[in-house]
């Protein structure tokens, strides 16, 4: 499965952004669906998960009650929509299909939020 992240911007604290993530190749609604982050001098870590039915979400707790995970089949696009932005969420945004044990990432779009 080959993915395609966009949406990344420069926005304000308090502000919103909406990533978006493409798939297209394999079939997209077999693989659980997720977004990592990286921030400068940081490792790479979770932010958000769902499953290939779109029945099940969970979050860090650094994001919970203001990130949603969204999913459309139809589309092949995983959605994040990213609210309240903190400069603590600046980051470059990964999303990764998973399945079997195995991750399938896309390029990252960088996500800045001025404080």
């Amino acid at each position: 499965v080959q993915l395609q992240a966009s949406g990344g911007g420069l926005v304000q604290a308090g502000g919103s952004l909406r990533l978006s993530c493409a798939a297209s190749g394999r079939t997209f609604s077999n693989y659980n669906m997720n977004w990592f982050r990286q921030a400068p001098g940081k490792e790479r870590e979770f932010v958000s998960v769902i499953t290939w039915r779109g029945d099940n979400t969970y979050y860090a707790d650094s994001v919970k009650g203001r990130f949603t995970i969204s999913r459309d089949s139809a589309k092949n696009t995983v959605y994040l929509q990213m609210n309240s932005l903190k400069p603590e969420d600046t980051a470059v945004y990964y999303c990764a299909a998973y399945k079997d044990g195995s991750y399938y990432w896309g390029q990252g779009t960088q996500v800045t939020v001025s404080s």
